[in-house]
């Protein structure tokens, strides 16, 4: 056994946080209902991330909203203003009735 550690770590090293990522759980649940969103909108779109940017950009300003996560602008968190947030039902309506988005754009 080597002497950095039960595991393989080096006991005198210092730990470095990640630069992104560490906040706080949503114990209580507070943005549970935009993260359902984006997990189901993953899932009718076989994982595809990018047809659900928009539940993304919804469920991080939920989290930044309630103080969940450091509150950044959202182009730093790679979001552009054409990145509009779109309820679930609005995306229901775009996925059944495709040819209307067609309309609106005209």
């Amino acid at each position: 056994m080597s002497a950095g550690g039960a595991f393989g770590g080096n006991r005198g090293a210092r730990p470095v946080p990640p630069e992104k990522g560490v906040f706080p759980l949503d114990h209580l649940h507070e943005c549970d209902l935009e993260k359902k969103d984006y997990l189901a909108c993953l899932k009718s779109s076989g994982a595809q991330s990018e047809k659900c940017r928009m539940f993304s950009k919804k469920y991080l300003e939920c989290r930044m909203e309630r103080n969940l996560m450091a509150k950044q602008d959202m182009s730093e968190l790679g979001f552009s203003n054409a990145d509009v947030a779109v309820t679930p039902a609005e995306e229901n309506k775009k996925l059944e009735n495709p040819s209307s988005d067609l309309k609106e754009k005209k």
